[in-house]
């Protein structure tokens, strides 16, 4: 009895434990890398609409 009280106790920690790392440390890191690749995203595009518009000036030059 004393030793299934202890097992459930550890359990019960271990558990609290995970929740409060994914939800103290994981949840806020998913926010601030979501928010980072949707800049990385903007940047991208601009860069090949810059590719794009210096082809097609390269082209009307030639």
């Amino acid at each position: 009895m004393l030793i299934t009280r202890g097992i459930s106790l550890v359990n019960f920690a271990v558990a609290s434990s995970a929740l409060a790392f994914q939800v103290f440390v994981l949840y806020p890191w998913h926010n601030q890398l979501d928010k980072e690749f949707k800049d990385l995203k903007k940047e991208h595009l601009r860069v090949l609409q810059r590719l794009d518009q210096a082809r097609l000036d390269q082209r009307a030059s030639a």
